[in-house]
């Protein structure tokens, strides 16, 4: 052996043109790159992606193999690994003799030493470039251990079918983990190094039952295995797995590679059942809406407490090219409509509102000429801070924005980790505070976790090992008092059933709190509703930006919130929304938002922060109404249609006055109807009807249908 690397040497010092260069090059390089393997919450794969060799290779070590699997590899392919020195000169000896009986080459002697190096740099195929190959095995051996060298080995080998190391082959043909492997499938992998494009198993499973059988039988002949073991394995199925590799929840995947650029196994945070039932409700909604130009839709789901994204769904089906499916619709650029009225209460609410404040919803010109109209196109006269945000008004909004300005709004949504916002204040102008500027619906999301867990931004968790995070910075961006009362807004059911009705898809039978948000011209819709527990966030419209027919975010994309929320909660239960100390509860009157006195006909309970509750109490004297009574809801010639689809119970109509207070007789076509107040509801029933009211003296009427 002495004497073989003396010769080798010489050779290396030969003139370029007898190809003695090859033997002076540098040993090869390390070994291949891995490829990014995520896995979700439970350990489960989730994707893979290629390598920088293109290939998919998971690194492992010895201990982490199926000892069956290195006693069928050495058994295959050098039987001496643990007791030469990188060549083997016996079967170097053997495999010459076997070739010059055959006139062709039969065998071979390359040792895994060797073959390492061959997959490492490509040697010309002739015999400089074997000596050389053997040349780079002697030196190798002098700096690596044998199991340094076998583990190297069994890593860098191409197995067919972009698969490359013996986890990725067991993992891809047989769905088992390299530890796991069987006798039989040991051998079978162990089989395919001879020839992996021949041996594909996808194409040739006969001929990979023929060389496993071969592989078995150098095992018993090495008494490598018993006879009982080898004629078990030899019986064996094939049993190969559907050949197929894990591509779930794959925007979120991308999302994770853009952040983990140099990790090998990234542990994210998803859930992979609410994953699943979140990609399947915004299929089975979009079918419902297919009639109505509604073509995708997308959804994210967060813990509050953590901020781990458990489900993120980018669009309703990744492999629709027609409806562009790769695009990413959580991380898209939006424009949210309403969903942004909760930030600016928020601010409206440190700056002298209060929940029970009135704002007047009438005809209002503002700055710029800008000239908002509500989503029913009325009017609702005075409503308070709670009506107005339940109910999505739009001119209470702008009111409440005004005195703030465009800057300080803008500021608050940044400080909410709005950063998609990056043109100044004055290019949004009021208009912000209706949503006239793009975000993400992850930002809405995290946003609106805020709101949950009091008021505290946090960063994104995407993976937990190695900790991968959306970089928001961790603040307190709004006091818990303000994000409570903000909170229970949008948790009362009651407050917006003016513009949604008793029975809404915003309507939970467990403490969440909701909001809808359509842009303009109906191109986006969203609906974003929360526990104190999770966060669940949706998006529905097209990603070619053309208009939906009418559908706003109360039918688009709520019904989807509704059925993820509902089946997280299950998952996730929590109690209800924890009351900060400093908010207190007090009665106060309807009209005047005053605290409520002994004369106040309409009163309400409402919350305050301590110490910033109305300074009056009201004595009943309320400005007398202007005008003859009239029927506000419904109007003169309204039409209403029976959906068939939704249940009885949820089908009601708001009928109401202009009267500051009751008695209140009503009569439906003729038919007197239980009740004095100057609202109520009523069931949907299908005709033409004529409704009557009288308050004191005065008498309405109008006539609607019913569809």
């Amino acid at each position: 052996m002495r004497f073989l690397r003396a010769a080798l040497l010489v050779l290396c010092l030969l003139p370029r043109l007898l190809g003695g260069e090859a033997f002076c090059a540098p040993l090869p390089a390390a070994g291949p790159k891995p490829s990014l393997h995520l896995y979700d919450r439970t350990g489960r794969p989730l994707r893979a992606f290629l390598s920088a060799q293109e290939t998919y290779q998971e690194p492992v070590s010895l201990s982490e193999l199926s000892p069956w699997l290195i006693l069928a590899v050495l058994a295959a392919e050098d039987r001496r690994f643990y007791s030469h020195g990188g060549i083997d000169l016996r079967a170097m000896a053997r495999a010459a003799w076997q070739n010059i009986r055959a006139g062709r080459v039969v065998s071979g002697a390359s040792t895994v030493t060797q073959q390492l190096m061959r997959a490492r740099r490509h040697y010309p195929k002739n015999a400089w470039g074997k000596l050389a190959e053997a040349w780079a095995a002697l030196r190798w051996e002098r700096t690596h251990s044998k199991d340094e060298i076998l583990q190297d080995y069994l890593n860098t080998l191409q197995f067919g079918n972009l698969t490359q190391g013996v986890a990725a082959a067991s993992r891809f043909y047989f769905g088992v983990d390299a530890q796991e492997l069987s006798l039989a499938q040991a051998a079978a992998l162990a089989g395919l190094i001879q020839s992996p494009t021949r041996l594909n198993p996808l194409k040739n499973p006969h001929g990979v039952l023929l060389r496993r059988g071969r592989v078995l039988d150098a095992m018993r002949a090495q008494d490598f295995i018993t006879p009982e073991q080898y004629g078990l394995a030899m019986k064996e199925p094939l049993a190969l797995s559907a050949g197929e590799r894990p591509f779930a929840a794959p925007h979120f995947a991308r999302r994770v590679q853009a952040l983990a650029p140099a990790a090998l196994q990234v542990h994210t945070t998803l859930d992979p059942d609410l994953q699943q039932y979140t990609e399947k409700a915004i299929q089975n909604h979009l079918g419902k809406l297919a009639g109505h130009n509604v073509t995708n839709a997308a959804a994210v789901v967060l813990d509050n407490a953590t901020g781990e994204v458990l489900a993120y769904a980018g669009s309703a089906d990744f492999g629709d090219e027609e409806h562009s499916g790769q695009v990413d619709g959580v991380m898209a650029l939006r424009q949210p409509g309403s969903a942004l009225k909760p930030f600016v209460y928020a601010l409206a609410l440190q700056n002298g509102l209060t929940a029970a404040s009135v704002l007047q919803d009438e005809d209002t010109f503002f700055e710029g000429g800008f000239r908002p109209r509500n989503y029913d196109e009325k009017f609702h006269g005075g409503v308070s801070v709670r009506r107005a945000l339940a109910c999505s008004y739009n001119v209470p909004a702008v009111k409440a924005a005004e005195p703030l300005g465009a800057a300080r709004l803008l500021n608050l949504l940044h400080e909410l980790g709005f950063a998609s916002l990056q043109r100044p204040a004055d290019f949004y102008g009021l208009g912000l505070a209706l949503g006239g500027g793009e975000v993400t619906l992850l930002e809405l999301a995290n946003a609106y976790a805020t709101l949950a867990r009091g008021g505290r931004v946090r960063p994104v968790v995407f993976a937990r090992q190695p900790r991968l995070v959306w970089p928001v910075q961790e603040r307190q961006a709004l006091p818990e008092e303000t994000a409570y009362i903000i909170t229970d807004i949008l948790a009362d059911n009651a407050a917006r059933a003016d513009a949604f009705g008793l029975n809404s898809p915003l309507h939970f039978a467990f403490p969440a709190a909701a909001k809808t948000g359509t842009s303009k011209d109906y191109k986006d819709n969203f609906a974003i509703g929360y526990t104190p527990r999770l966060t669940v966030a949706v998006w529905a419209g097209n990603f070619d930006a053309s208009s939906m027919q009418k559908v706003s975010g109360i039918s688009g994309a709520a019904p989807i919130l509704h059925d993820v929320l509902t089946y997280a909660y299950k998952k996730y239960p929590s109690g209800g929304f924890e009351v900060p100390q400093r908010v207190v509860h007090a009665v106060v009157c309807e009209e005047s938002s005053r605290l409520a006195g002994a004369h106040c006909p309409h009163t309400r309970e409402e919350v305050f922060v301590q110490g910033q509750l109305p300074p009056q109490v009201c004595d009943g004297k309320h400005s007398p109404k202007t005008g003859p009574l009239q029927i506000i809801a419904p109007v003169e010639g309204d039409v209403f249609k029976w959906d068939e689809s939704l249940p009885a119970a949820a089908q009601q109509l708001h009928f109401k006055t202009s009267a500051a207070g009751g008695p209140c007789h009503w009569r439906l076509d003729g038919q007197e109807l239980p009740g004095q107040a100057p609202d109520l509801w009523w069931p949907l029933k299908q005709g033409r009807h004529g409704l009557s009211v009288a308050c004191g003296a005065e008498t309405a009427r109008v006539h609607f249908t019913v569809l």
